[in-house]
């Protein structure tokens, strides 16, 4: 009694879970981690989403205006440059994962995000580096194009290590084995996207604000000196900080469980799963332990211990015999996939807010009292709006009322979570459609005017209703990536969720292609030289159904999928997870 006790004391005075402080101590609980180093990691969040969504939400427009590039082009180039910036993460996350650490990681991506910035004001400043030499011109110089394209992709590059690590080396401030800490850590991406909805809400109001009324070059200065300032911060933040060390490549153990595997595979499973082979307790350094499942049980034959005369060293050789918690490891790697794939069709949805929605609100009336014209990139701010007030009603809420209800320390399940954003983004682009429909039926009342006779906020709806489903999805899809990853991939994990969003983009960019080839030939294509000849009411109906039928797939596979099964602490052997000792995921 007296050593539980003060096991227990001694848990609450230090952190326990293979983390280490800024000097590779053992963390002081008190003096590290949780809201007192988070809210450094937070701000410099602040400052990056401002800056992507500043140049993001506008950069249709800039490309339209500026570049000159029709409606199909200028969103093809978006979608390629928003696919490229949220893939190059599966490259960040790899790299805080194995080799640099988050915190390195985040540092180095963040002063390359920086030069980026750098590089896109002097486009805009420099007079020889500017689209023009003065005034309008009808094609910008090609030195222009080179270097602005050059800066936006260099951004592309400094949000591939900034996004993975930073987002996961917040979660690393929470102690998930210590059930206070393990609390606010579902609280942390809630009010994480808290933070970045606010970057984003002013991002698409001040800056954009500032690129139509001031110039594009003053804003690029106000975004280059948050991010050096916010750079400062987060270093500050430095003694506060738990750090995760990098492990070597996550990939190799992953790989070595297939390897082993095949090797195997005409070996009979053994009569219990105790007897699969796991690293004992003493010698367990790093990351948690995992229970056995039964689900892919061609990959427990890694974890069988043979009895071949083989030498010691042979038969525990990492390439022929793999722990039950690498085991399990590839196979929530392989369960993820089919959760991957179904949610694509939502990215999509997400896809058209900075791209065709943006457009839309462009040749509608933006006037407020006929005196102030509200930029066209920031309607996009109503989807902040949507998603601010659906964190905020979801983590004050629903969650209390749900864990009362259910019992459960999350309320519901993350796939639950998901699934009710994919619902909401359905919702949006049927109205979408419809909102789009009576904009063209304005159009053909009175072709001189256009749709300038219609208020921009009839876009209102669809733009609040996919940042309703965004707070629900995007934000489960954060948390589900990062929780469900093993410990080693964490920084991947949210690669992983990222890529969901650029893969989407990519498809997106495709789809319009494909739409347009055959519905061009036959007939007229939805996609003309701009909106007033293109149909986009058609194409938000294709995404409506393409949506509603992606999420019954989508149902399916939750339905089916397993949760990570950890065992808090570590487990002294595989039996222990089948006598009841063993604590599920939180999930």
């Amino acid at each position: 009694m007296a050593q539980r006790q003060e096991g227990e004391v001694d848990e609450k005075t230090w952190v326990y879970d293979s983390s280490v402080d800024h000097k590779g101590r053992l963390p002081l609980r008190a003096s590290t981690g949780v809201w007192k180093a988070s809210l450094f990691i937070i701000a410099i969040e602040f400052s990056e989403r401002l800056s992507y969504f500043g140049i993001a939400t506008s950069l249709i427009l800039y490309l339209s205006k500026v570049m000159h590039e029709d409606l199909k082009s200028a969103a093809k180039s978006v979608n390629y440059w928003s696919g490229v910036t949220t893939t190059m993460p599966l490259l960040g996350g790899f790299l805080a994962d194995a080799y640099w650490g988050r915190f390195s990681t985040v540092l180095i991506s963040s002063i390359v995000y920086l030069l980026g910035l750098i590089l896109l004001t002097m486009s805009r400043v420099v007079p020889s580096l500017r689209p023009c030499g003065a005034g309008t011109c009808l094609e910008p110089r090609k030195v222009h194009e080179v270097v602005f394209f050059l800066a936006i992709y260099l951004i592309s590059i400094g949000t591939g290590g900034h996004k993975p690590a930073l987002e996961s080396f917040g979660a690393d401030q929470f102690d998930d084995d210590y059930s206070e800490e393990r609390k606010k850590k579902m609280s942390y991406f809630n009010w994480w996207n808290f933070g970045l909805c606010s970057g984003l809400l002013i991002g698409v109001t001040v800056i954009v604000y500032v690129q139509d009324h001031v110039s594009w070059g003053v804003a690029d200065i106000i975004l280059s000196v948050v991010m050096a300032v916010t750079i400062v911060i987060f270093c500050v933040g430095r003694p506060f900080y738990r750090y995760r060390k990098p492990m070597g490549s996550p990939l190799t153990p992953l790989l070595q469980v297939l390897v082993a595997a095949i090797a195997k595979r005409k070996l009979p499973y053994p009569p219990n799963p105790s007897q699969l082979y796991e690293v004992p307790t003493a010698k367990k350094t790093q990351g948690r332990f995992l229970c056995h499942t039964e689900k892919l049980k061609f990959l427990d034959k890694a974890a069988i211990l043979e009895d071949n005369g083989d030498s010691a060293e042979k038969q525990h050789s990492s390439w022929r015999l793999a722990t039950v918690t690498n085991v399990e490891e590839m196979k929530l790697i392989l369960n993820m996939i089919p959760i991957w794939l179904s949610c694509l069709p939502f990215g999509i949805c997400v896809a058209q807010a900075s791209t065709f929605f943006i457009k839309q609100g462009a040749t509608m009336n933006r006037k407020i009292d006929n005196d102030f014209l509200i930029p066209a990139a920031s309607i996009y701010s109503l989807a902040a709006i949507g998603m601010i007030a659906s964190v905020t009603i979801y983590e004050k809420i629903l969650v209390p009322v749900l864990r009362q209800a259910t019992g459960t320390e999350r309320g519901i399940k993350i796939l639950q979570r998901i699934g009710i954003g994919m619902v909401f983004s359905m919702i949006a682009m049927i109205v979408a459609a419809l909102v789009e429909k009576k904009r063209l039926g304005v159009v053909e009342k009175n072709p001189q005017t256009g749709s300038l006779s219609m208020s921009v906020f009839w876009l209102a709806p669809q733009f609040v209703i996919l940042g309703i489903g965004d707070g629900f999805s995007l934000v489960g899809l954060q948390e589900y990536f990062y929780d469900q990853v093993p410990d080693s991939m964490r920084s991947l994990g949210i690669a992983f969720y990222l890529s969901v969003i650029g893969a989407a983009n990519f498809l997106s960019s495709l789809l319009i292609t494909i739409v347009d080839h055959v519905t061009e030939k036959h007939g007229k294509s939805w996609f003309g030289v701009d909106l007033n000849t293109s149909r986009l009411d058609k194409f938000y109906w294709l995404l409506a159904i393409m949506n509603m039928l992606n999420l019954w797939v989508y149902v399916i596979v939750a339905r089916r999928y397993s949760y990570k099964n950890v065992q808090r602490r570590a487990a002294v052997a595989v039996a222990d997870c089948y006598n009841g000792d063993g604590v599920g995921s939180m999930a």
